[in-house]
């Protein structure tokens, strides 16, 4: 799907949504109206599709892009905690 949108279209699309997931954010905890978990769900997949538009567009592998973040986080914070809800 990022064949019709050049890359700064793409990258300002992605920008877009995350402004979205952050307002679905802002409302899902109750600091700037009421969202669910469905529109949560439905702004990270929008963000996640912009994502893989450009991944698509430069010929990288999302899932092997993703792995390797992963592993270099979990190095970085091997001993590190975190306080989780």
């Amino acid at each position: 799907m990022g064949g019709y949108w050049s890359p700064f279209q793409m990258l300002a699309a992605l920008v877009e949504e995350v402004g979205e997931l952050a307002d679905a954010m802002l409302a899902f905890e109750g600091v700037k109206g009421r969202a669910d978990k469905a529109t949560m769900e439905e702004e990270l997949g929008d963000v996640l599709f912009a994502l893989a538009c450009i991944a698509n567009f430069y010929g990288f592998d999302m899932e092997e892009a993703l792995s390797k973040s992963v592993e270099k986080y979990r190095k970085r914070d091997l001993n590190r905690r975190f306080d989780v809800r």
